[in-house]
């Protein structure tokens, strides 16, 4: 399971590189490695470390876990010479690529003399990678021209890698040669000694420097100098910057939901007077004259000939049976007006007669 999950965070930060994400690449390689150390993910760290992308500090610095090992990943790559073919391209990418074929050493491919520093190779690497890239060189073979320009900048940018090269590289040279005999195209341009063989894909290097793109500007690479191996090791954590990820995007949520609460009983009160307003009609009569309601056409009652006023419309939506009942309604509350206005009367004298006295 530890395996499965550092692979899936490799080819995450794969991804990130791709994007030109350097920093959250390089975080997720840490963690693969503090689950399950590899190769592959141990190189990708130290690419991006010597490119630019940022060195873990001092204080987080550990040794590499016990029971590390080395993990062998190789990838197939298919030649895609055919279809090069039905694209356009100069004889000089022709001749450059022919001119990388019949290269014997990795120094030759990069252009480069035996004692080149870090700058030299990344500022050769840089013009090569650009020139040779499949998507911009079309003529045959470029694609394994620009492999091999990708091998060769990685096994010379690595010190160790380098050390070996320089001292076992002709030897394994010498020894390849009957092997491939048969072949027209000399030298180790398509073999690359299995021992000389780098620990990233051409791809992966390519999107270290150029973030998976070409570069429209100037490219500015800066490199770590002293960094090791050791220093790229780190204690097991729990995906932290993950969680805090997941963090802010819950607090948001909440703080939405926060906010939609105190908004809700606003809303209500807004729905209700809607709803209200919607509802309430106006009464069909008045006992008293009310222009603000439109209420101003005067009538009375059939039975006991109490005035009231209704407005424009009433004759069209009360006749008959409607008619009768509402007059009956009318003069009901009538009884009561007076009812009432009688008592208030009465109040007012009983009030009055004490203060005569």
């Amino acid at each position: 399971m530890d395996k499965e999950e550092a692979d899936r965070l490799v080819e995450k930060a794969k991804l990130c590189l791709r994007s030109g994400r350097k920093a959250r690449a390089l975080q997720l390689l840490y963690e693969a490695q503090s689950i399950y150390p590899s190769t592959r993910a141990r190189v990708l760290i130290d690419a991006i470390q010597k490119n630019g992308g940022g060195a873990p500090s001092e204080a987080n610095h550990v040794p590499p876990p016990s029971g590390w090992r080395d993990e062998d990943v190789g990838q197939q790559e298919t030649s895609s010479d055919a279809s090069d073919e039905k694209k356009t391209y100069t004889e000089e990418q022709r001749q450059s690529v022919l001119r990388i074929k019949n290269c014997k050493d990795f120094y030759e491919i990069l252009g480069v003399t035996k004692n080149a520093g870090d700058e030299d190779l990344k500022k050769a690497y840089r013009k090569l990678a650009l020139k040779f890239h499949p998507d911009k060189n079309f003529a045959p073979g470029a694609t394994d021209a620009f492999k091999a320009i990708g091998n060769a900048y990685a096994v010379l940018s690595n010190p160790e890698k380098r050390q070996q090269y320089d001292q076992y590289g002709d030897q394994c040279s010498a020894s390849a040669t009957p092997q491939h005999a048969g072949h027209s195209h000399p030298g180790h341009y398509r073999s690359f000694y299995r021992d000389f063989e780098a620990d990233i894909s051409p791809e992966e290097l390519f999107n270290i420097f150029f973030g998976g793109r070409f570069p429209t500007g100037n490219v500015h690479v800066y490199t770590n100098q002293g960094a090791s191996y050791s220093q790229f090791y780190q204690p097991r954590r729990r995906r932290a910057y993950e969680r805090r990820e997941e963090v802010a995007e819950d607090n948001q949520s909440q703080n939405t939901f926060t906010a939609l609460l105190q908004l809700l009983p606003v809303l209500v009160l807004i729905l209700i007077s809607v709803f209200t307003q919607m509802m309430a009609t106006n009464p069909p009569y008045s006992l008293f004259y009310k222009p603000a309601m439109g209420l101003v056409v005067s009538r009375e009652t059939q039975h006991m000939g109490v005035p009231y006023y209704v407005d424009k419309s009433f004759e069209k939506e009360y006749r008959g049976a409607a008619l009768e009942d509402l007059e009956k309604t009318i003069e009901s509350d009538y009884i009561e007006h007076l009812q009432s206005s009688c008592w208030k009367e009465k109040q007012q004298t009983w009030r009055i007669k004490p203060e005569a006295v």
